[in-house]
């Protein structure tokens, strides 16, 4: 495997590999379809571009998400201790 094609790998699926700091499922299990199908619409120039994107998209939402309920968690873990 050469350089190019693990990079191409990793690139392909950094929407899955970001969706697994996120706490639900649901978000991981739509990052890896769009991951799949980046991967498999790869072949031709820019076709990935779109599953990619939406993939991304979930994945930052899913983690922003878990940032949210953990800074609410440690402010009232402050506010009682």
């Amino acid at each position: 495997m050469t350089s190019v094609t693990a990079g191409t790998l990793l690139i392909l699926f950094l929407p899955f590999l970001l969706s697994l700091a996120g706490k639900a499922g649901t978000p991981k299990v739509l990052c890896l379809v769009t991951s799949i199908l980046a991967l498999l619409l790869s072949v031709e120039p820019y076709r990935a571009v779109l599953p990619w994107i939406a993939g991304m998209a979930i994945a930052v939402v899913s983690v922003r998400e878990r940032i949210r309920q953990r800074r609410a968690t440690s402010f009232r873990g402050s506010a009682q201790g």
